[in-house]
């Protein structure tokens, strides 16, 4: 009968010498600095070695602890390889996909038909929601997400830059005579009040502010709970959103709808690709990947 030490304990440790630091391993399990010494102190008591040295601020690693550290690791890499080929066992199993309702509804569900008719093969359960979900031991296997592209233990890959911009109907700019966005003073402000998936996504205020424009009064307008019918409002000619470029291409690109003038703010967040590290040699996530970021860079040519 095999006999192990806590595997919460190896996996710590295994962390933290790899990064020869307690607080990168904490970032990477998503855990504390202090809980990762603290599991690294049970597995010396339960192995009876030192595992670490210090050393002028430096952690080192002990005779033990040097000899191990590749085993384990190999370890590591061939038990996550063994978890994903148990996942891979239902050919039928559809791969599912994470992405916030709004990215989901206006970017990715209008072009699922190009995935279809190029991987036939593949079946496709959407999983529209904002909420974290866990690619590492959950049911997803890639997703969409807004944010820094920074998540410790993730692959992630930028699909495209992001600029946030007003747009109205033409009928509603035909009337407006808008030139520049001091001309938003007097017409009707579409507002989103629903949570983005970051505060990093700017209101109507903050918008102005960044294009040097503090003198607009932006309590008044039209206030939504939900993105779609903020969009659907201002095609419908009943005011001026302000919405990210990849949400509204293809409107504007239809002319449903239009931008009354040029001006944009560049976003430090955008939409990233995202899976565990140990699927990213699955096939289906494989392919759906390269997919997305091929239909990323047709958005960006046209």
């Amino acid at each position: 009968m095999r006999r192990f030490p806590p595997l919460n304990s190896l996996r710590a440790f295994e962390a933290a010498a790899r990064h020869l630091s307690f607080t990168r391993a904490a970032e990477e399990l998503n855990v504390t600095p202090g809980a990762v010494s603290q599991q690294v102190k049970t597995l010396e008591d339960y192995l009876d070695v030192r595992l670490f040295r210090r050393r002028n601020r430096a952690l080192l690693l002990t005779d033990p602890a040097q000899v191990c550290l590749p085993l384990l690791s190999g370890g590591f890499d061939q038990l996550a390889a063994a978890v994903d080929s148990i996942r891979q066992e239902r050919a039928d199993k559809p791969l599912t996909v994470t992405v916030p309702p709004t990215m989901g509804a206006r970017w990715l569900v209008p072009r699922l038909s190009d995935f279809h008719k190029k991987y036939p093969e593949v079946d496709i359960r959407i999983d529209a929601s904002s909420a974290l979900a866990d690619l590492v031991g959950g049911d997803i296997d890639i997703g969409i997400r807004f944010g820094s592209g920074d998540y410790p233990g993730i692959d992630s890959t930028s699909l495209f830059p992001l600029q946030v911009y007003p747009v109205c109907s033409p009928d509603w700019l035909a009337d407006a005579a808008l030139k520049t966005p001091r001309d938003l003073a007097p017409h009707m402000l579409l507002h989103a009040d629903y949570p983005w998936d970051d505060a990093a996504w700017p209101d109507w205020q903050t918008w102005l502010h960044t294009v040097g424009i503090d003198d607009i009064d932006t309590a008044h307008g039209l206030r939504f709970s939900s993105p779609e019918m903020v969009i659907q409002a201002a095609i419908e000619g009943q005011g001026v959103a302000l919405f990210g470029s990849v949400l509204v291409q293809d409107d504007l690109r239809s002319r449903r709808l239009v931008r009354p003038f040029e001006e944009a703010v560049p976003m430090d967040y955008s939409y990233y690709v995202v899976h565990a590290r140990a699927g990213a040699e699955r096939p289906q996530v494989k392919v759906f990947k390269e997919w997305l970021l091929s239909q990323a860079a047709v958005g960006e040519e046209s």
